[in-house]
């Protein structure tokens, strides 16, 4: 049985997959945005092997959710569950970053640098990341006026990016990016077409199979199937470039193999 750290899984998708894996007889650690949140998980709380909390627009909360994982143990796979949709405004982090990139692309890559490398890495896209190309040339929106719709793609397109450019750095690692699809969550709306248990069920597949089908890595899915996703994103030269940025932006390095 493997143990598995979930961002963003009091709620939605995260907390469809934590039920779905400890059903499965796994091993389950959940991130909660604030005590409140944790508080608010009711039996759930008790099934799992710890909760972490910490707010992923803050680099400082996330580095001490990195620190409360690595003090839990190693994990056998990290799903890069949590994100935020389309923001109004740039809004500005603690950092001073836009809080659509610090949670959905700064945070699962601070995660990914600091936390002790599991087998598997799972990173939660979006098919809109389609749209995200060029992102390079303003990263953190301080030039361009605020496009909510752009900004979302562009933070998928790069974490699409991430999850491939940990495959080629980590051999080792299983590393994937999954779009869910879009699915009935507090994010997705009532009227979404995808239910839970079809959106969560390509993530936790891929974090725990033994299936020859899902030890696969630097590959992008879709309800468990294989797809293309867009060019940029499988670029090595633009992998290497945004790592860069990153690092810069955070004060992070990612290890090498």
């Amino acid at each position: 049985m493997a143990t598995v750290f979930i961002t963003g899984s009091t709620d939605g998708l995260g907390r469809a997959a934590a039920q779905s894996l400890l059903d499965d007889g796994h091993h389950v650690v959940l991130h909660a945005r604030s005590a409140e949140r944790a508080a608010g998980l009711g039996e759930l709380a008790s099934r799992v092997a710890g909760i972490v909390i910490g707010d992923l627009r803050s680099a400082a909360q996330t580095r001490s959710v990195a620190d409360q994982v690595n003090a839990i143990g190693r994990m056998d796979a990290v799903i890069h569950n949590a994100g935020v949709y389309t923001e109004g405004t740039r809004g500005s982090t603690p950092e001073g970053h836009a809080g659509v990139l610090a949670v959905n692309t700064l945070a699962p890559y601070i995660l990914t640098a600091l936390i002790e490398r599991p087998r598997r890495l799972v990173y939660l896209s979006s098919g809109l990341h389609r749209g995200g190309e060029g992102s390079l040339r303003d990263l953190d929106w301080t030039k361009r006026s605020w496009d909510p719709a752009k900004a979302y793609a562009e933070s998928k397109l790069q974490v699409v990016a991430l999850a491939f450019a940990v495959a080629r750095r980590w051999p080792d690692v299983l590393s994937n990016a999954v779009d869910p699809g879009w699915v009935r969550t507090r994010m997705g709306g009532p009227g979404a077409p995808v239910d839970l248990e079809t959106g969560q069920r390509t993530q936790t597949w891929l974090a725990v199979s033994e299936e020859p089908a899902a030890k696969v890595s630097g590959r992008y899915w879709h309800h468990m199937r294989q797809e293309e996703p867009a060019s940029e994103a499988t670029d090595a030269e633009f992998q290497d470039q945004l790592i860069a940025r990153l690092g810069e932006l955070t004060g992070v390095g990612l290890p090498g193999a």
